[in-house]
């Protein structure tokens, strides 16, 4: 018995691997979101998923056609899960440096919304509550002096609330190259590192190197074609 389990072990052993190794098929739901029809969304630039299973959507108002602009929604837009829609609010306002170009959202477990710009001087974070109150601005509009400043971030690439500590973890990765991390509560400055957990500088990397033009192989160049060297 075990000789024949062992003879007929190859040819079982395929179809099994295949189908534990089948890649999953995914089907657009056309009805998700249901945007109100009075409204048109430009690009949508982040996305983020609360503790309710609410996805809050971060578009951006300006890059909608100029024939469009009266019909254009809010910058940020909360739908539940089945993609109804709930509240939408977002945009200038007093008190607070709206972003030039939006650019990421991020819901922290208290239900807290953090908003970030990466427009040139979008050099500040924000935080309002879940119904678009504003709460907290970290940074100035305009006013980022580097990879050394703890006041400002630089068109920072996305946000992260860590429960433990309570504390904002900032990718400042556009116009900065650090992780910053903040007081949730107070936007105080807490701590930031560099590449490889080093001090954040503001050097500017060199160039890459290129190769000799003759050692590169003409299907590196044009990506088609038989491997041959030219001069």
């Amino acid at each position: 018995m075990l000789l024949l389990v062992a003879l007929l072990a190859p040819f079982i052993a395929p179809p099994l691997l295949a189908q534990t190794r089948e890649v999953p098929k995914f089907e657009v739901d056309p009805t998700w979101p249901q945007l109100p029809s009075k409204w048109v969304w430009g690009q949508v630039s982040s996305v983020s998923i609360d503790e309710r299973q609410h996805a809050w959507v971060l578009q951006r108002p300006g890059t909608i056609r100029a024939d469009q602009k009266g019909k254009a929604a809010p910058p940020l837009i909360e739908f539940d899960e089945n993609g109804k829609f709930l509240q939408a609010w977002g945009g200038p306002g007093e008190g607070f440096d709206w972003p030039e170009i939006e650019h990421g959202v991020y819901v922290d477990t208290k239900g807290f919304v953090w908003i970030g710009g990466n427009g040139k001087n979008d050099h500040q974070l924000l935080k309002f509550t879940r119904d678009g109150k504003f709460v907290m601005q970290i940074g100035k509009k305009g006013q980022s002096k580097g990879n050394k400043d703890t006041q400002n971030v630089n068109q920072a690439a996305d946000t992260f609330y860590y429960a433990k500590t309570n504390e904002l973890i900032v990718a400042d990765g556009y116009g900065n190259k650090r992780i910053i991390v903040f007081d949730a509560d107070t936007g105080a400055f807490k701590r930031m590192w560099g590449a490889f957990g080093n001090e954040p500088l503001d050097d500017v990397p060199p160039p890459p190197k290129v190769p000799e033009a003759s050692r590169i192989p003409a299907s590196m160049e044009t990506g088609r074609g038989p491997e041959q060297f030219v001069r």
